[in-house]
C-alpha cells in the first residue's frame, strides 16, 4: 500500500505556506517608498538617486524573473525561493549601510531586485498551478495574490510606526531579518521539486526554447505583454512616490504608511475576487476594465485637493484594483500555453511589467527634479491606463497552435 502523504506535503499545507511566502516577499518590498525621504535627506541625495536605485531594483526583478521561472520549471520552486530569500536579506542589509549611490544601486537595486524575483509570488503560483486542480487554479492564484496584498497591509503600517520610533537603519535590518522567513515557509513546496520538466497530459511536449519562440510569435501573448507594462509603471510609481507626494501635501509619514497599508487591505478583496472571476468568466474584459478604472481614479485623485479623506478613498479604490490584474494575466498565459512552462512564459510577461516599473519609479524622481512636481507622471499613468484598456480587448482566449496536445 502507498504511504500516506505527510501533512506538511499536503496540498492545503503547500497552499498556506505559499501564501505566507507571498506575504513576506510582497510585504517587505512594499515598504521601500517610506525610506525615500529619510535616506535622501541622510545623504543629501536628490530624489532621482533613490528613485533610480529602486528603478534598477524593479528592472533586475523583471530581468531575473524569466530565469527564476526556468529554474523553478526545471528544479522546483522551493530551492529557488530559498536562494532568493538569502539574496533578498543580504540586499536589504546592504541598503542600511550603502553610503554612496553606487553601493545603493548595487544593494537596493541589483541584489534586492534579484532576491525579490527568486522569492516572488510568481514562483509560488507556478508551483500552485501544478498542484491544485484546474477548476480551482484561478481561485488559488487569487488567494496567493491576495496574500501578497495582506503582506502590504501588515508591513506598511508597521514600518511607518517603526520609523517614528527607530532609525531607518534599524528598521531596514528588521525587514532584512523578516525576509528570511521565506525559507521555512518554502519547505513544504519541496514536494513539487523536480529534476526535469515533464510533459503534462493534454499539453505540449515542446522544448522550453521552442515554447518561448512560439509564444513570442503569438499575437495575443504580445498584447498581454504590452498591457502588463502599464501595470508595472502604475504600481511602482505609486509604491515609491506616493509617500513623498503625500508629505508635500501635509500628510504625515504615519498616515502615509496607513494609506499604503490600506492599498494592501483592499487588494486582498480585489485579488481574491479576481481569482474567483478568472475561473468563471471571460478574462480579457475585466482585465481591460481594471486599467480604465485605475485611470479614472487617478484623474479624480489629482484633480481635487489632497486631504486625508481623499487619500483614503484613492488608496482604497486603487487597492481593490492593485494586483487584481495578476490572476487574470496568469490565467491567460495558461489558457494559451498550458502549465508546463507557465513560470517561464509568465516570467517574460512579467519582465515587461518590470520595465514599466523601472520607468515609473525613475521618471517619477527624474521629472520631479526637473519640474518640481509629480503631476507629469500622474498624467502619464492616466494615458497608459487608457492604452492598456484598449490593448487587452483584441486578445483571443484560446489555446495557441502547437500547445494543445502532447505527443504520445
Amino acid at each position: 500500500m502507498a504511504k500516506p502523504t505527510p501533512w506538511y506535503f499536503l496540498a492545503i499545507t503547500v497552499l498556506i505556506c505559499g501564501c505566507c511566502v507571498a506575504i513576506v516577499n510582497f510585504g517587505v518590498r512594499s515598504t521601500f517608498g517610506q525610506f525615500t525621504l529619510p535616506i535622501s535627506q541622510a545623504y543629501s541625495w536628490p530624489r532621482e538617486t533613490f528613485s533610480f536605485a529602486l528603478a534598477v531594483q524593479n528592472l533586475m526583478w523583471g530581468i531575473a524573473t524569466p530565469f527564476a521561472g526556468a529554474m523553478a520549471d526545471r528544479y522546483g520552486s522551493a530551492r529557488v525561493l530559498m536562494i532568493g530569500a538569502v539574496i533578498y536579506a543580504i540586499g536589504v542589509v546592504g541598503m542600511a549601510y550603502a553610503g554612496t549611490p553606487m553601493l545603493f544601486n548595487l544593494t537596493a537595486g541589483i541584489l534586492v531586485g534579484v532576491g525579490i524575483a527568486l522569492s516572488s509570488f510568481g514562483i509560488v503560483m507556478a508551483a500552485l498551478g501544478r498542484i491544485v486542480p484546474p477548476e480551482k487554479r484561478s481561485w488559488a492564484f487569487g488567494l496567493a495574490t491576495a496574500s501578497g496584498s495582506l503582506g502590504q497591509f501588515i508591513f506598511s503600517p508597521l514600518t511607518g510606526a517603526m520609523l517614528s520610533v527607530y532609525s531607518w537603519h534599524t528598521v531596514l535590518l528588521i525587514l532584512a531579518a523578516s525576509s528570511l522567513l521565506i525559507i521555512p515557509f518554502a519547505m513544504p513546496l519541496l514536494v513539487q521539486n523536480s529534476t526535469g520538466s515533464k510533459a503534462i497530459a493534454g499539453e505540449t511536449d515542446l522544448t522550453m526554447s521552442q515554447a518561448i519562440k512560439l509564444a513570442f510569435g503569438h499575437r495575443s501573448y504580445l498584447l498581454l505583454t504590452a498591457g502588463f507594462f502599464v501595470c508595472g509603471f502604475q504600481l511602482a510609481f505609486v509604491t515609491v512616490h506616493l509617500p513623498p507626494y503625500l508629505a508635500e501635501h501635509g500628510i504625515s509619514k504615519e498616515f502615509a504608511g496607513l494609506a499604503m497599508g490600506l492599498i494592501g487591505l483592499f487588494n486582498v478583496v480585489g485579488s481574491y475576487t479576481a481569482g474567483i472571476l478568472g475561473g468563471r468568466s471571460d478574462k480579457r474584459l475585466p482585465l481591460s476594465a481594471i486599467y480604465l478604472l485605475r485611470a479614472i481614479a487617478t484623474v479624480a485623485f489629482i484633480s481635487f485637493p489632497i486631504t486625508q479623506v481623499s487619500t483614503l478613498l484613492f488608496t482604497a479604490v486603487l487597492g481593490f484594483l492593485w494586483l487584481s490584474t495578476v490572476p487574470f494575466t496568469m490565467q491567460l498565459v495558461i489558457v494559451m500555453f498550458g502549465t508546463r512552462y507557465m513560470a517561464t512564459l509568465y516570467g517574460f510577461v512579467f519582465l515587461s511589467h518590470q520595465i514599466g516599473s523601472f520607468l515609473g519609479v525613475w521618471l517619477g524622481g527624474k521629472l520631479y527634479d526637473v519640474f518640481g512636481s509629480y503631476n507629469p507622471v500622474w498624467w502619464m499613468s492616466v494615458g497608459l491606463g487608457v492604452f492598456a484598456f484598449l490593448v487587452h480587448l483584441p486578445i483571443k482566449e484560446v489555446k495557441a497552435a502547437n500547445f494543445a496536445i502532447a505527443a504520445t
